[in-house]
Protein backbone atom coordinates (compact mmCIF):
# COMPACT_ATOMS: atom_id res chain seq x y z
CA UNK A 1 0.00 0.00 0.00
CA UNK A 2 1.45 3.37 -1.06
CA UNK A 3 1.35 6.25 0.92
CA UNK A 4 -1.38 7.83 -0.94
CA UNK A 5 -3.78 4.97 -0.33
CA UNK A 6 -2.38 4.89 3.35
CA UNK A 7 -3.98 8.37 3.73
CA UNK A 8 -7.19 7.87 1.87
CA UNK A 9 -8.23 4.92 4.02
CA UNK A 10 -7.20 6.66 6.57
CA UNK A 11 -9.23 9.84 5.74
CA UNK A 12 -12.05 7.20 5.30
CA UNK A 13 -12.58 5.51 8.21
CA UNK A 14 -12.40 9.13 9.78
CA UNK A 15 -15.57 9.85 7.37
CA UNK A 16 -17.20 6.79 8.38
CA UNK A 17 -16.58 7.89 12.11
CA UNK A 18 -18.44 11.18 10.94
CA UNK A 19 -20.95 9.68 8.98
CA UNK A 20 -22.39 8.29 12.42
CA UNK A 21 -23.31 11.94 12.93
CA UNK A 22 -24.32 12.57 9.60
CA UNK A 23 -28.21 13.96 9.17
CA UNK A 24 -28.85 12.88 5.60
CA UNK A 25 -32.92 14.52 5.82
CA UNK A 26 -31.85 17.19 4.39
CA UNK A 27 -30.78 16.35 1.15
CA UNK A 28 -33.81 15.89 -0.09
CA UNK A 29 -35.54 18.89 0.84
CA UNK A 30 -32.29 20.81 -0.25
CA UNK A 31 -32.46 19.18 -3.68
CA UNK A 32 -36.22 19.65 -4.21
CA UNK A 33 -35.43 23.56 -3.86
CA UNK A 34 -33.04 23.39 -6.13
CA UNK A 35 -35.02 21.33 -8.71
CA UNK A 36 -37.90 23.68 -8.55
CA UNK A 37 -35.44 26.61 -9.62
CA UNK A 38 -34.51 24.56 -12.40
CA UNK A 39 -37.99 23.65 -13.07
CA UNK A 40 -38.85 27.20 -13.81
CA UNK A 41 -35.93 28.19 -16.38
CA UNK A 42 -36.54 24.79 -17.97
CA UNK A 43 -38.08 26.04 -20.68
CA UNK A 44 -36.23 29.06 -21.30
CA UNK A 45 -33.00 27.43 -20.68
CA UNK A 46 -33.31 24.97 -23.59
CA UNK A 47 -35.21 27.95 -25.83
CA UNK A 48 -32.01 30.40 -25.45
CA UNK A 49 -29.20 27.79 -25.41
CA UNK A 50 -28.29 29.68 -21.89
CA UNK A 51 -27.13 28.58 -18.52
CA UNK A 52 -29.06 27.85 -16.21
CA UNK A 53 -27.79 30.12 -13.75
CA UNK A 54 -31.13 30.21 -11.35
CA UNK A 55 -31.02 26.41 -10.61
CA UNK A 56 -27.08 26.54 -10.08
CA UNK A 57 -27.33 29.94 -7.47
CA UNK A 58 -29.56 27.71 -6.08
CA UNK A 59 -27.41 24.73 -5.65
CA UNK A 60 -25.32 27.00 -3.99
CA UNK A 61 -27.17 28.28 -1.85
CA UNK A 62 -28.43 25.23 -0.36
CA UNK A 63 -24.77 23.77 -0.65
CA UNK A 64 -25.23 21.03 -3.02
CA UNK A 65 -22.06 21.75 -4.89
CA UNK A 66 -19.89 20.75 -1.61
CA UNK A 67 -22.45 17.98 -0.47
CA UNK A 68 -20.17 15.55 -1.41
CA UNK A 69 -16.86 16.95 0.53
CA UNK A 70 -16.10 14.99 3.43
CA UNK A 71 -17.01 16.41 6.66
CA UNK A 72 -13.68 17.15 7.68
CA UNK A 73 -13.23 19.36 5.47
CA UNK A 74 -16.16 21.28 5.40
CA UNK A 75 -19.02 18.99 3.23
CA UNK A 76 -21.66 16.75 4.13
CA UNK A 77 -19.95 13.61 3.05
CA UNK A 78 -22.88 12.64 0.90
CA UNK A 79 -22.36 9.01 -1.05
CA UNK A 80 -22.31 8.15 -4.35
CA UNK A 81 -25.93 7.01 -3.19
CA UNK A 82 -26.94 10.31 -2.01
CA UNK A 83 -25.24 12.10 -5.27
CA UNK A 84 -27.28 9.65 -7.76
CA UNK A 85 -30.79 10.90 -5.79
CA UNK A 86 -30.14 14.30 -6.29
CA UNK A 87 -28.90 13.60 -10.16
CA UNK A 88 -32.30 11.93 -10.52
CA UNK A 89 -34.61 13.95 -9.06
CA UNK A 90 -33.05 17.14 -10.85
CA UNK A 91 -33.37 15.27 -14.26
CA UNK A 92 -37.07 15.09 -13.22
CA UNK A 93 -36.95 18.87 -14.28
CA UNK A 94 -34.57 20.20 -15.98
CA UNK A 95 -31.74 18.21 -17.76
CA UNK A 96 -29.08 20.51 -18.29
CA UNK A 97 -28.95 21.79 -14.76
CA UNK A 98 -29.05 17.37 -13.83
CA UNK A 99 -26.20 16.93 -16.42
CA UNK A 100 -24.19 20.05 -15.01
CA UNK A 101 -24.68 18.48 -11.68
CA UNK A 102 -23.88 15.36 -12.27
CA UNK A 103 -20.77 16.17 -14.14
CA UNK A 104 -19.46 18.79 -11.21
CA UNK A 105 -20.09 15.84 -8.78
CA UNK A 106 -18.02 13.25 -10.93
CA UNK A 107 -14.39 16.02 -10.46
CA UNK A 108 -15.78 16.13 -6.92
CA UNK A 109 -15.87 12.50 -6.23
CA UNK A 110 -11.98 12.39 -8.42
CA UNK A 111 -10.53 15.33 -5.68
CA UNK A 112 -12.53 13.25 -2.83
CA UNK A 113 -10.76 10.13 -3.10
CA UNK A 114 -7.42 10.52 -4.78
CA UNK A 115 -6.80 14.60 -3.79
CA UNK A 116 -7.10 13.21 0.49
CA UNK A 117 -3.17 13.62 1.27
CA UNK A 118 -2.25 16.15 -0.88
CA UNK A 119 -2.27 19.69 0.60
CA UNK A 120 -3.06 21.59 -2.51
CA UNK A 121 -5.97 19.65 -3.34
CA UNK A 122 -7.40 19.12 0.18
CA UNK A 123 -7.15 23.33 0.31
CA UNK A 124 -9.55 22.97 -2.86
CA UNK A 125 -11.80 20.70 -1.41
CA UNK A 126 -12.13 23.50 2.03
CA UNK A 127 -12.73 26.12 -0.67
CA UNK A 128 -15.30 24.40 -2.49
CA UNK A 129 -17.18 23.44 0.47
CA UNK A 130 -17.17 26.93 1.67
CA UNK A 131 -17.52 28.92 -2.01
CA UNK A 132 -19.64 26.31 -3.23
CA UNK A 133 -17.05 26.10 -6.41
CA UNK A 134 -18.28 24.91 -9.68
CA UNK A 135 -15.68 22.67 -11.56
CA UNK A 136 -16.24 22.14 -15.21
CA UNK A 137 -14.33 18.82 -16.84
CA UNK A 138 -12.26 19.07 -19.97
CA UNK A 139 -11.73 15.81 -21.14
CA UNK A 140 -12.96 15.51 -24.62
CA UNK A 141 -9.58 17.08 -26.93
CA UNK A 142 -8.72 18.11 -30.68
CA UNK A 143 -9.77 14.72 -33.12
CA UNK A 144 -9.72 12.12 -30.17
CA UNK A 145 -13.29 12.82 -29.42
CA UNK A 146 -14.43 10.52 -26.46
CA UNK A 147 -11.77 8.70 -26.38
CA UNK A 148 -10.44 10.05 -22.82
CA UNK A 149 -7.63 7.47 -22.03
CA UNK A 150 -5.79 9.20 -25.04
CA UNK A 151 -4.22 12.83 -24.74
CA UNK A 152 -2.60 14.84 -27.58
CA UNK A 153 -2.10 18.07 -25.07
CA UNK A 154 1.00 17.53 -22.59
CA UNK A 155 2.15 19.62 -19.34
CA UNK A 156 5.38 21.34 -19.59
CA UNK A 157 7.36 21.79 -16.54
CA UNK A 158 9.53 24.64 -15.20
CA UNK A 159 10.68 23.98 -11.52
CA UNK A 160 7.38 24.44 -9.55
CA UNK A 161 5.55 25.07 -12.16
CA UNK A 162 3.51 23.62 -15.07
CA UNK A 163 2.06 25.16 -18.17
CA UNK A 164 -0.34 23.52 -20.39
CA UNK A 165 -2.24 24.41 -23.67
CA UNK A 166 -5.27 22.23 -24.84
CA UNK A 167 -7.55 21.80 -27.89
CA UNK A 168 -10.61 21.32 -25.65
CA UNK A 169 -13.57 20.89 -28.56
CA UNK A 170 -16.36 20.81 -25.78
CA UNK A 171 -16.13 22.11 -22.30
CA UNK A 172 -19.09 21.52 -20.61
CA UNK A 173 -20.42 25.36 -19.04
CA UNK A 174 -17.11 25.73 -19.60
CA UNK A 175 -17.11 29.61 -19.41
CA UNK A 176 -19.47 29.60 -15.87
CA UNK A 177 -17.59 27.27 -14.11
CA UNK A 178 -14.77 28.54 -11.32
CA UNK A 179 -12.37 26.01 -12.08
CA UNK A 180 -11.44 22.95 -14.70
CA UNK A 181 -10.41 19.23 -13.79
CA UNK A 182 -8.85 18.16 -17.25
CA UNK A 183 -6.64 15.57 -18.08
CA UNK A 184 -3.18 15.75 -20.11
CA UNK A 185 -0.20 13.63 -20.92
CA UNK A 186 2.87 13.51 -17.79
CA UNK A 187 5.62 15.17 -19.81
CA UNK A 188 5.81 16.24 -23.97
CA UNK A 189 7.58 13.05 -24.48
CA UNK A 190 5.37 10.91 -22.48
CA UNK A 191 2.87 8.22 -24.47
CA UNK A 192 -0.19 9.31 -25.14
CA UNK A 193 -2.05 7.09 -22.91
CA UNK A 194 0.48 7.93 -20.21
CA UNK A 195 -1.79 10.54 -18.19
CA UNK A 196 -2.33 13.16 -15.67
CA UNK A 197 -5.43 15.18 -14.27
CA UNK A 198 -4.66 18.15 -12.53
CA UNK A 199 -6.87 20.48 -10.88
CA UNK A 200 -7.14 24.57 -12.19
CA UNK A 201 -8.72 27.53 -10.69
CA UNK A 202 -9.80 30.08 -12.43
CA UNK A 203 -6.82 32.19 -11.81
CA UNK A 204 -4.66 29.76 -13.03
CA UNK A 205 -6.40 29.65 -16.96
CA UNK A 206 -7.96 31.53 -20.26
CA UNK A 207 -10.33 30.03 -22.18
CA UNK A 208 -10.65 31.23 -26.24
CA UNK A 209 -13.85 29.47 -27.37
CA UNK A 210 -13.51 27.62 -30.89
CA UNK A 211 -16.66 25.85 -31.27
CA UNK A 212 -20.24 27.07 -30.58
CA UNK A 213 -22.97 25.06 -29.08
CA UNK A 214 -26.33 24.46 -30.91
CA UNK A 215 -27.34 21.67 -30.43
CA UNK A 216 -30.98 19.39 -30.30
CA UNK A 217 -30.82 18.99 -26.64
CA UNK A 218 -28.87 18.96 -23.16
CA UNK A 219 -28.62 23.06 -24.78
CA UNK A 220 -28.14 24.60 -21.32
CA UNK A 221 -25.24 22.81 -20.42
CA UNK A 222 -23.23 25.00 -23.00
CA UNK A 223 -20.74 22.86 -23.79
CA UNK A 224 -18.59 25.39 -26.15
CA UNK A 225 -15.22 24.35 -27.65
CA UNK A 226 -12.50 26.15 -26.01
CA UNK A 227 -8.50 26.92 -26.57
CA UNK A 228 -7.66 26.00 -22.75
CA UNK A 229 -4.21 27.36 -21.74
CA UNK A 230 -2.69 27.10 -18.06
CA UNK A 231 -0.19 28.35 -15.87
CA UNK A 232 -0.30 26.47 -12.52
CA UNK A 233 1.77 25.15 -9.53
CA UNK A 234 2.79 21.38 -10.55
CA UNK A 235 1.56 20.47 -6.89
CA UNK A 236 -1.89 20.93 -8.87
CA UNK A 237 -1.32 17.63 -10.45
CA UNK A 238 -2.87 14.85 -8.37
CA UNK A 239 -0.89 12.20 -7.34
CA UNK A 240 -2.14 9.34 -8.69
CA UNK A 241 -1.66 8.47 -12.41
CA UNK A 242 -4.65 8.69 -14.22
CA UNK A 243 -5.27 5.45 -15.28
CA UNK A 244 -6.13 4.65 -11.91
CA UNK A 245 -8.75 7.83 -11.36
CA UNK A 246 -10.39 6.82 -14.67
CA UNK A 247 -10.72 2.81 -13.31
CA UNK A 248 -11.93 3.84 -9.94
CA UNK A 249 -13.40 6.76 -10.14
CA UNK A 250 -13.83 8.90 -13.02
CA UNK A 251 -15.82 6.49 -14.68
CA UNK A 252 -17.90 4.57 -12.30
CA UNK A 253 -19.00 7.84 -11.28
CA UNK A 254 -19.51 9.38 -14.42
CA UNK A 255 -22.05 6.84 -15.38
CA UNK A 256 -23.35 6.26 -12.36
CA UNK A 257 -24.21 9.52 -12.50
CA UNK A 258 -25.23 10.32 -15.85
CA UNK A 259 -27.32 7.20 -15.94
CA UNK A 260 -28.91 8.76 -13.24
CA UNK A 261 -29.83 12.00 -14.80
CA UNK A 262 -31.20 10.21 -17.77
CA UNK A 263 -33.39 8.22 -15.56
CA UNK A 264 -34.85 11.09 -13.77
CA UNK A 265 -35.30 12.58 -17.68
CA UNK A 266 -37.50 8.90 -18.57
CA UNK A 267 -39.40 9.47 -15.19
CA UNK A 268 -40.36 12.94 -15.80
CA UNK A 269 -41.57 11.88 -19.57
CA UNK A 270 -43.35 9.01 -18.14
CA UNK A 271 -45.09 10.19 -15.64
CA UNK A 272 -46.60 13.22 -18.26
CA UNK A 273 -48.04 10.21 -20.15
CA UNK A 274 -49.56 8.83 -17.15
CA UNK A 275 -51.41 11.98 -16.68
CA UNK A 276 -52.78 12.25 -20.37
CA UNK A 277 -53.79 8.26 -19.95
CA UNK A 278 -55.79 8.99 -17.14
CA UNK A 279 -57.07 12.11 -18.49
CA UNK A 280 -58.40 10.19 -21.92
CA UNK A 281 -59.68 7.31 -19.97
CA UNK A 282 -61.61 9.60 -17.52
CA UNK A 283 -62.95 11.13 -20.66
CA UNK A 284 -64.18 7.93 -22.32
CA UNK A 285 -65.59 7.00 -19.16
CA UNK A 286 -63.25 4.65 -18.42
CA UNK A 287 -62.55 3.38 -21.24
CA UNK A 288 -58.66 2.94 -21.86
CA UNK A 289 -56.84 4.90 -25.01
CA UNK A 290 -55.44 2.37 -27.84
CA UNK A 291 -51.93 4.29 -26.41
CA UNK A 292 -51.99 2.69 -22.86
CA UNK A 293 -50.31 0.14 -24.58
CA UNK A 294 -47.14 2.31 -25.48
CA UNK A 295 -47.65 3.88 -21.18
CA UNK A 296 -47.11 0.20 -20.52
CA UNK A 297 -43.88 0.16 -22.42
CA UNK A 298 -42.77 2.97 -21.13
CA UNK A 299 -43.31 2.21 -17.42
CA UNK A 300 -41.38 -1.39 -17.94
CA UNK A 301 -38.52 0.79 -20.07
CA UNK A 302 -38.34 3.21 -16.65
CA UNK A 303 -38.69 -0.01 -14.83
CA UNK A 304 -36.05 -2.01 -15.90
CA UNK A 305 -33.59 1.84 -16.12
CA UNK A 306 -34.33 2.11 -12.41
CA UNK A 307 -33.04 -1.52 -11.78
CA UNK A 308 -30.08 -1.31 -13.66
CA UNK A 309 -29.08 1.84 -11.88
CA UNK A 310 -29.11 0.65 -8.69
CA UNK A 311 -27.72 -2.91 -9.00
CA UNK A 312 -24.97 -0.94 -9.66
CA UNK A 313 -25.01 1.65 -7.63
CA UNK A 314 -25.18 -1.39 -5.13
CA UNK A 315 -22.10 -2.88 -6.51
CA UNK A 316 -20.14 0.37 -6.60
CA UNK A 317 -20.73 1.21 -2.87
CA UNK A 318 -20.11 -2.62 -2.22
CA UNK A 319 -16.43 -2.40 -3.39
CA UNK A 320 -15.94 1.63 -3.58
CA UNK A 321 -13.04 1.19 -1.16
CA UNK A 322 -11.33 -1.82 -3.02
CA UNK A 323 -9.20 -1.13 -5.86
CA UNK A 324 -8.99 -4.59 -6.58
CA UNK A 325 -12.41 -4.89 -7.20
CA UNK A 326 -13.01 -1.65 -8.62
CA UNK A 327 -10.15 -2.38 -10.97
CA UNK A 328 -11.16 -6.57 -11.86
CA UNK A 329 -12.02 -6.98 -15.64
CA UNK A 330 -15.44 -8.06 -14.23
CA UNK A 331 -16.32 -4.41 -12.86
CA UNK A 332 -15.44 -2.61 -15.66
CA UNK A 333 -17.29 -4.38 -18.65
CA UNK A 334 -20.20 -3.87 -15.67
CA UNK A 335 -19.97 0.14 -15.41
CA UNK A 336 -18.97 0.25 -18.74
CA UNK A 337 -22.05 -1.57 -20.53
CA UNK A 338 -24.24 0.47 -17.50
CA UNK A 339 -23.43 3.05 -19.50
CA UNK A 340 -25.11 1.53 -22.97
CA UNK A 341 -27.66 -0.23 -21.49
CA UNK A 342 -29.43 3.23 -19.21
CA UNK A 343 -28.83 4.95 -22.54
CA UNK A 344 -30.86 3.02 -24.27
CA UNK A 345 -33.50 1.91 -21.76
CA UNK A 346 -33.97 6.02 -20.85
CA UNK A 347 -34.50 6.61 -25.03
CA UNK A 348 -37.04 4.27 -25.15
CA UNK A 349 -38.73 4.87 -22.07
CA UNK A 350 -39.36 8.84 -23.38
CA UNK A 351 -39.89 7.52 -27.04
CA UNK A 352 -42.71 5.27 -25.74
CA UNK A 353 -43.99 7.95 -23.53
CA UNK A 354 -44.46 10.27 -26.30
CA UNK A 355 -46.23 7.74 -28.27
CA UNK A 356 -48.67 7.27 -25.61
CA UNK A 357 -49.09 11.20 -25.43
CA UNK A 358 -50.02 10.74 -29.49
CA UNK A 359 -49.45 14.66 -30.49
CA UNK A 360 -50.15 15.77 -27.25
CA UNK A 361 -46.61 14.46 -26.61
CA UNK A 362 -45.25 15.89 -30.07
CA UNK A 363 -46.50 19.64 -29.49
CA UNK A 364 -44.40 21.80 -27.76
CA UNK A 365 -46.88 24.16 -26.40
CA UNK A 366 -49.34 22.15 -24.16
CA UNK A 367 -49.11 20.52 -20.75
CA UNK A 368 -48.12 16.94 -22.39
CA UNK A 369 -45.45 18.04 -24.21
CA UNK A 370 -41.85 15.41 -24.23
CA UNK A 371 -40.22 16.61 -26.97
CA UNK A 372 -37.76 18.03 -24.54
CA UNK A 373 -37.30 15.28 -22.84
CA UNK A 374 -36.59 13.29 -26.05
CA UNK A 375 -34.44 15.81 -27.48
CA UNK A 376 -32.10 16.10 -24.09
CA UNK A 377 -32.30 11.80 -23.54
CA UNK A 378 -30.95 11.67 -27.08
CA UNK A 379 -27.59 12.88 -26.42
CA UNK A 380 -26.91 9.98 -23.99
CA UNK A 381 -26.00 7.02 -26.62
CA UNK A 382 -24.23 9.35 -28.00
CA UNK A 383 -22.51 10.96 -24.93
CA UNK A 384 -19.47 9.15 -25.25
CA UNK A 385 -20.65 6.85 -28.08
CA UNK A 386 -22.14 3.30 -27.53
CA UNK A 387 -20.36 1.94 -30.23
CA UNK A 388 -17.07 3.33 -28.78
CA UNK A 389 -17.67 1.42 -25.69
CA UNK A 390 -18.68 -1.34 -27.07
CA UNK A 391 -16.03 -1.80 -29.20
CA UNK A 392 -13.81 -1.23 -26.49
CA UNK A 393 -15.12 -4.11 -24.27
CA UNK A 394 -15.12 -6.19 -26.44
CA UNK A 395 -12.18 -8.23 -26.29
CA UNK A 396 -12.54 -7.99 -22.45
CA UNK A 397 -16.07 -9.37 -22.96
CA UNK A 398 -14.50 -12.55 -24.72
CA UNK A 399 -11.75 -13.10 -22.19
CA UNK A 400 -14.56 -12.91 -19.10
CA UNK A 401 -16.63 -16.53 -19.05
CA UNK A 402 -20.12 -17.12 -19.03
CA UNK A 403 -21.69 -17.74 -15.79
CA UNK A 404 -23.42 -21.17 -15.25
CA UNK A 405 -25.89 -20.06 -12.71
CA UNK A 406 -27.97 -16.85 -12.32
CA UNK A 407 -26.26 -16.03 -9.03
CA UNK A 408 -22.59 -16.93 -10.22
Amino acid sequence: MNVQEARFRSAVAEKTKDEIFLDRSSFATRTASVAAAAAAEAEAVDRDARFPKAAIDAARQHKLLGIQIPQAFGGDGASITDIADMCYTLGRTCASTAMIFAMHQTKIACLVRHGTGSAWHEKLMRRVASEQMLLASSTTEGQNGGNIRSSAAAVEHAGADISLVRNATVISYGAQADGIVTIARRTSDAASSDQVLLALTKDNYTLERSLEWETLGMRGTCSAGFELKANAAAEQIFPEAYDKIHAQTMTPVAHLCWSSVWAGIAAAAVERAQIFIRKAARGSGGQMPPAAAHFTTAKMSLTKLRAVITASLDSYAAHEHDERALSSLDFQSQINLLKVEASELAVAAVMAAMRACGLSGYRNDGDFSVGRHLRDVLSAPIMINNDRILSNIATASLMSGVPAGLRD
